[in-house]
């Protein structure tokens, strides 16, 4: 089974394994391709960000992550999903400054659990409003990441924060309606 194969990929990465990077890399390509080309599927800078640099950026930052014990594969997804953001949002706020705070880059939500169906979201704006979450409340604003940018199922965000599969659901939920309200407004 894939998911076992990259788990003891990255087991053995973290045991030292100089060879496990080149043994991951095509194992979760095309799932951090799926992921990125979601993302960017309706994104007015699609053209100056393509999936295969926003997975290959991902990739590399996750290379030099010095202080991660791997432990599974929704761990990895999860760091992914971190970073996919960070990358995001980086790039949208250079593009913004580029053009002197003209044009934003919009996120349809309505991939992440129907999060909000027809609705684009300002990508800097819920970055800002997932930072006030984090404030709030940590753990909430983690499920949403790990849900929305990593792509993550119910259980897999639980494994990854270890904590319970209802836990999770109630925190998606109310995450949800949270962020809705503070990007309608």
């Amino acid at each position: 089974m894939v998911t076992d194969n990259i788990t003891q990929i990255l087991i053995n990465w973290r045991n030292g394994d100089p060879e496990a990077i080149n043994q991951l890399m095509p194992l979760v390509y095309d799932e951090l391709r799926r992921l990125a080309r979601g993302y960017l599927r309706k994104q007015p800078y699609h053209e100056t960000l393509q999936p295969t640099v926003l997975v290959h950026e991902t990739f590399l930052r996750m290379v030099n992550q010095q202080e991660v014990s791997w432990e599974s594969r929704a761990q990895f997804f999860g760091l992914a999903a971190t970073l996919m953001r960070r990358i995001l949002v980086d790039h949208t706020r250079e593009k913004m400054a580029a053009k002197r705070g003209g044009g934003e880059m919009r996120v349809s939500l309505s991939q992440a659990d129907r999060f909000n169906p027809k609705t684009d979201v300002n990508l800097i704006a819920l970055d800002d409003s997932l930072k006030e979450l984090e404030e709030l409340n940590p753990q909430h604003a983690r499920i949403v990441e790990l849900r929305y940018f990593g792509g993550l199922t119910i259980d897999e965000t639980a494994e990854v924060m270890g904590i319970s599969h209802a836990t999770v659901e109630r925190g998606w939920s109310l995450a949800r309606a949270w962020l809705r309200r503070q990007i309608q407004n």
